[in-house]
């Protein structure tokens, strides 16, 4: 059966950005494509607008009809000029709430990646974890990648596990190491712990026997500067795409929540896959 990756789309410039990765996703894994775009009705609160609300629909259904149709082509075009034409892509518009109808067709359709896009100039916390891709990663099953404004496609060469070795992340190592066959790509696993961490005991050695032969790294860095040593080791070591388990969402909103001083000294353009439990 072949694979699916649902691409949520606004047909923003960030959105346009992330489909390059959707497509290469899809080349690497024999997946099709199936791009949606959601949209909403208005709102209508005024005393006396009843009488014309079905003109206001149909206005406004007809009009993100149009729009949907014009920015559909630029799509194919993309895929055209990187050569991935031959990529299956199918589209949808659909009317509804954009999270619930994400979760919605991931559950019908068995998709097994989501791939979308982020953007905004407020911060890197906001621009990483907006309300949507917050509540996407949180909710959706599948696997969940997040590509940055800014973010430049490139092949995925080095990939990093944030994880605390414990065994509950087991089955999202697994994964990222099944990705890392794909995309022939080593992995690095990171945790850091503060000084105060007593809980050393970890769970590296039984990993470390389940991939014998494949491209892992196993790293453990003590400091309390969680945020600072994570940026720096993504940095040291070329790090271009971050995996995380979902369950650590709160820990990685954390890493987010950074000095202006480190936020201007680091530009993160990785893409993150969130891995739910």
């Amino acid at each position: 059966m072949s694979k699916k990756i649902l691409f949520p789309t606004d047909f923003s410039d960030a959105s346009k950005n992330a489909f390059i990765y959707a497509l290469q996703l899809a080349e690497s894994i024999k997946a099709e494509v199936v791009t949606i775009h959601v949209y909403q009705l208005p709102q209508t609160n005024y005393i006396n607008v009843s009488e014309y609300l079905h003109e206001i629909y149909d206005v406004t259904e007809l009009s993100n009809f149009e729009n949907y149709k014009d920015e559909v082509p630029s799509l194919r075009r993309i895929a055209e000029q990187n050569n991935l034409g031959h990529i299956k892509i199918s589209h949808a518009l659909i009317l509804g709430n954009l999270v619930p109808e994400i979760k919605k067709i991931t559950e019908n359709e068995k998709i097994d990646f989501v791939v979308m896009g982020t953007k905004g100039a407020t911060g890197i916390k906001e621009t990483f974890f907006g309300t949507v891709a917050t509540k996407v990663m949180n909710d959706v099953k599948a696997l969940v990648l997040i590509i940055p404004e800014h973010c430049r496609y490139q092949p995925i060469k080095k990939m990093l596990f944030l994880t605390q070795y414990k065994s509950e992340d087991t089955a999202a190592f697994k994964t990222v190491m099944s990705l890392s066959e794909i995309f022939q790509a080593p992995v690095d696993c990171l945790r850091v712990a503060s000084a105060q961490d007593e809980s050393l005991n970890d769970i590296r050695a039984d990993w470390k026997v389940l991939m014998e032969h494949q491209q892992v790294v196993f790293h453990s860095i003590e400091g309390d500067d969680v945020e600072g040593i994570i940026l720096n080791f993504i940095a040291l070591h070329k790090i271009n795409l971050i995996a995380m388990h979902v369950y650590h969402r709160n820990f990685f909103e954390k890493l987010f929540e950074i000095s202006l001083a480190k936020k201007l000294a680091f530009h993160i353009n990785v893409p993150i896959l969130g891995i739910h439990e």
